[in-house]
């Protein structure tokens, strides 16, 4: 669990996020959402130790970030997984070598060792017999699936998730977010993912933060959307003609 209190950031004269207090829970999928500009980005930035808060704590399982010693801090940070947006993948290396450069960096593991969990997490989100591609040989939606099997190749206890369905069909993108899903679930990570994917919402939103001119301003899970009477999040995850008639629908229902 990544438990964040009165978090307060801000850059010049510019306030970005205002006294943000949530929890992001162990074993689930927990989705900060809000318009650009909203202090979403911000917000995962300081989660990953990037940006360091004005005011308020950031805690990994009661540990205070800003209170840790730089020893402890970098052994936190062999506790994250981080999948980017556009992947960020080596383009010299091949998926095996991608996948492998984490243990290479900040394991101890032998090269058979490394080889081996390299598999074992290649095979996990269905790339067998790609280990020797390159990215350029790979779909977009495959080279999300090595930037995650690079994400977790290190047992992470923390998954973070930059926009993952960026630049995905429709199609593409559901199958990611199910295997995050499934992975965060399978392994009990807390798993955060950063979107602006309302596809994503209704699909794995187990807990929502959404964020509105740095405020928090709703959190609840996808079934919670539903229901909700907050004028915010309804403008915002309904601004489609499709969701409203799913809203309505979901409503009757009821």
């Amino acid at each position: 669990m990544i438990e964040v209190k009165n978090l307060e950031k801000s850059f010049g004269d510019s306030k970005v996020l205002k006294g943000i207090t949530t929890t992001f829970d162990t074993g689930k999928t927990n989705l900060i959402i809000g318009q650009s500009g909203s202090g979403k980005t911000v917000l995962l930035k300081s989660l990953l130790g990037i940006h360091t808060p004005d005011k308020g704590t950031i805690a990994f399982d009661g540990r205070i970030y800003t209170l840790l010693s730089d020893a402890e801090k970098r052994e936190l940070r062999t506790e994250i997984g981080m999948v980017f947006q556009g992947s960020a993948l080596f383009d010299s290396m091949t998926v095996e070598e991608n996948v492998g450069f984490p243990l290479k960096m900040f394991s101890k593991k032998s090269a058979e060792e490394i080889k081996e969990r390299v598999n074992f997490v290649i095979n996990r989100v269905n790339l067998e017999n790609a280990n020797n591609k390159m990215p350029s040989e790979l779909s977009g939606g495959m080279q999300k699936r090595v930037a995650i099997a690079r994400a977790i190749v290190n047992n992470p206890k923390y998954l973070f998730c930059d926009e993952p369905n960026s630049g995905l069909d429709p199609k593409t993108a559901i199958l990611i977010d199910n295997l995050i899903h499934e992975i965060t679930q399978e392994y009990n990570i807390t798993t955060v993912v950063n979107t602006h994917d309302m596809n994503s919402v209704m699909e794995i939103g187990e807990k929502i933060i959404f964020l509105k001119e740095g405020l928090l301003a709703w959190e609840g899970s996808k079934k919670e959307i539903f229901k909700t009477d907050n004028a915010a999040i309804v403008d915002f995850v309904y601004s489609s003609n499709l969701f409203k008639k799913i809203r309505k629908a979901q409503n009757k229902e009821e």
